[in-house]
């Protein structure tokens, strides 16, 4: 006699095959270094498209800004790198960037089918923060911003050094921080409006990542 696998999308949150412990939330710290980052990350979106240029008197002030929140969300997502590597509870490095890891892989492509499966359904599994698909579009999201930042660092760097070009969008530095500013800018837009979805489909996802209580 064949035994029916259970449908995913009705079970409760806490019998979902992918969750450790779904009832459980990543630790105070990394949702509060999660809250500042996004904020930083914001910011530079956001000034990146009313930002005339940092000679021109009328941007220099928004210039500013975007420089000095730049320089903030890349000493964040360093802070988030070391305490993703010392912290006790949350998702591990490994399951972030399950890249060489055959097993993590197979988790991964056997969740993304999961969540492929219940999408053709209109239905979302019930979210867990420790899935391989939550966790790995975590380290996705961290990896991106970390590229942006740096690349903003180091163009800040070289302009205090006194070697930038006087064309700095022709430097290559700058051509990676344009090319993964929008990268960033599809990540935030499908990541924050999946989160919603979750959201509104009763799974917390939000409630739980954005609460600084313990």
């Amino acid at each position: 006699m064949t035994t029916m696998a259970p449908d995913v999308d009705a079970l409760p949150a806490n019998k979902h095959p992918d969750a450790k412990n779904p009832d459980a939330r990543h630790p105070a710290t990394t949702r509060a270094l999660h809250a500042a980052l996004a904020i930083t990350i914001l910011v530079q979106l956001g000034t990146s498209q009313v930002m005339p240029g940092p000679d021109e008197a009328a941007g220099a002030s928004i210039f500013q800004v975007h420089q000095y929140s730049g320089l903030a969300a890349a000493a964040l997502a360093f802070v988030f790198w070391l305490t993703i590597l010392f912290r006790r509870n949350g998702s591990e490095i490994g399951a972030m960037l399950p890249w060489a890891s055959p097993a993590r892989l197979r988790a991964l492509i056997a969740d993304i089918r999961l969540h492929l499966g219940a999408l053709m359904r209109l239905r979302l599994p019930p979210y867990a923060q420790d899935s391989a698909l939550a966790s790995a579009v975590h380290g996705l999201g961290l990896m991106l911003i970390t590229v942006m930042a740096g690349s903003g660092l180091a163009y800040y760097a070289i302009v205090g050094l006194g070697l930038h070009s006087p064309e700095p969008d022709g430097m290559l530095v700058m051509q990676v921080h344009f090319l993964f500013a929008n990268l960033v800018w599809v990540y935030l837009i499908a990541h924050a409006g999946l989160a919603l979805l979750h959201q509104v489909l009763g799974h917390r996802a939000l409630s739980r990542m954005w609460s600084l209580k313990n």
